[in-house]
C-alpha cells in the first residue's frame, strides 16, 4: 500500500500531479511563471479545479509565453473573460498580463525566484497535515518583491502554494512515498544567488 499526503485525495488527475510534479525542484523560468499565474488563478477555489484547467489555460494563454500575454489588449481580454474553460475573473485575468510586463524586466526568472531559499530547497519534516504552514518567512519575502515589481494575485499564502509545488520547499508528509525520493539536500544550480 503506497502512503501519500491526504490532500492527494483519490482522483487521479491528483493522484498524478501529488506523484508526478508536486515538490519536484522546478528550474525553467517560463515553467515557473505558469505554475505562479496558475496558482494566482486558483485564488479563493480548489487546487484540482484549476488541474482540470490547466491544459485549456495553456492553450488560450499562449502557452504561459510571457512575452505575448504582455501584449494582450482589451479585446483579448475580453474574449478570456467569455471563455468557460478558465476561470473568468477580470482582476485576475488582468492581473496575468500586468505579471508577464513584470515578469519580462527580470533577467532570468528561475535564478530570481530560488534566491528566496538560497538556491537550496528547504526540507522540512511534517508529520500531519495540521503542521503545514500556509506561509513562511520566504514566501512572505518573495510576496512582498513580486509585488513591489508589479506582479499581481501574489500574496504569501499564494506564494508559499507556489514554492511548494515548485519544490523549493518539500512539503511532503514524512510517511508519503515521495517524502524520501525529495529529502535529499539537494542543491540548485542557483547555489550561489545575490539578490536581483
Amino acid at each position: 500500500m503506497i502512503t501519500r499526503c491526504p490532500w492527494a485525495g483519490g482522483d487521479p488527475l491528483y493522484l498524478a500531479y501529488h506523484d508526478r510534479e508536486w515538490g519536484v525542484p522546478l528550474h525553467d523560468s517560463r515553467a515557473l511563471f505558469e505554475l505562479l499565474m496558475l496558482e494566482g488563478a486558483q485564488a479563493g477555489l480548489s487546487w484540482i479545479t484549476i488541474l482540470r484547467k490547466r491544459d485549456h489555460y495553456r492553450e488560450v494563454f499562449d502557452h504561459f509565453d510571457p512575452a505575448r500575454i504582455a501584449r494582450y489588449n482589451r479585446r483579448k481580454i475580453e474574449a478570456l473573460l467569455k471563455d468557460p474553460g478558465i476561470v473568468r475573473n477580470r482582476a485576475k485575468v488582468e492581473g496575468t498580463v500586468r505579471s508577464a510586463q513584470a515578469y519580462l524586466v527580470i533577467p532570468d526568472f528561475d535564478r530570481y525566484v530560488w534566491q528566496f531559499t538560497g538556491g537550496r530547497v528547504i526540507q522540512n519534516r511534517w508529520g500531519n497535515p495540521g503542521q503545514v504552514p500556509a506561509e513562511s518567512p520566504e514566501s512572505s519575502a518573495l510576496s512582498e518583491d513580486l509585488k513591489r515589481r508589479g506582479f499581481a494575485f501574489c500574496g504569501p499564502t499564494i506564494c508559499y502554494a507556489f514554492m511548494q509545488a515548485a519544490g523549493l520547499v518539500n512539503d511532503h508528509l514524512v510517511d508519503c512515498f515521495r517524502y524520501r525520493s525529495l529529502a535529499r539536500d539537494r542543491r540548485s544550480r542557483n547555489s550561489a544567488v545575490a539578490r536581483l
